[in-house]
């Protein structure tokens, strides 16, 4: 069954882009805007979200930042797109939850690349099961949930495998090289700082729930959970 891409974008011509580059492989809808976006949302799930910054009404880091707090999408992978190629953009993407960042203009390899890229990375998990337990952090594979001190974790899918990662492997340096094969995949074309980005929010959001458990930074090597 063919997976079903989701892309917010205003300009038609790319917007016609996507459905022709992708009808072979994926299910393609296309939104305008934010407002029929989030409509459609009500009634089917997508398997990834194309979501451009600039749009007429609400932004795309808007739309993120509502993806990101609903329980039926905050771990649904959402690769941002952006005419906008300064590292501000993307670092303010990833740091709201984006699991990759492309800018304009792109060609269709690329795009196709990146979205199988993540659809992998996102369903790589249905090979974990059971729970993992390290200190009061619990986290269950099978139905891709962490909870802290009894406490909800919200997570993006990226900020799951790689807690998860940290967490299998606690007490043991886990080298950048090994995260980014392991969370990113071996063909990962995105920012490098994309892990210290990660790790920044899982810190923070670690801290929020008062968790015992600390995320060390070796440096020059990578991380380690302690």
């Amino acid at each position: 069954m063919k997976k079903t891409i989701f892309a917010v974008e205003d300009d038609e011509a790319l917007q016609e882009l996507y459905t022709y580059s992708l009808e072979n492989e994926f299910n393609c809808r296309c939104f305008g805007d934010g407002r029929s976006f989030f409509e459609s949302l009500k009634t089917e799930s997508p398997d990834l979200i194309l979501l451009d910054v600039m749009l007429p009404g609400e932004d795309g880091f808007s739309i993120l930042s509502r993806l990101r707090a609903m329980q039926a999408t905050h771990l649904v992978p959402v690769i941002m797109v952006s005419a906008k190629t300064e590292e501000t953009s993307k670092v303010k993407g990833l740091n709201m939850g984006a699991d990759d960042f492309m800018a304009k203009p792109f060609g269709v390899m690329e795009l196709l690349a990146r979205i199988k890229a993540n659809l992998r990375r996102s369903h790589a998990g249905e090979s974990h099961s059971g729970s993992i337990t390290y200190k009061d952090i619990v986290i269950d594979s099978t139905k891709y949930h962490i909870s802290v001190n009894n406490k909800g974790l919200q997570t993006t899918v990226k900020e799951f495998k790689l807690l998860r990662l940290l967490c299998e492997n606690a007490e043991r340096v886990q080298k950048r090289e090994v995260i980014f094969r392991e969370v990113w995949s071996e063909n990962f074309v995105g920012e490098t700082r994309a892990l210290d980005i990660n790790i920044k929010q899982i810190r923070r959001k670690l801290a929020e729930v008062e968790s015992e458990a600390v995320i060390q930074t070796i440096r020059g090597v990578g991380y380690m959970m302690a």
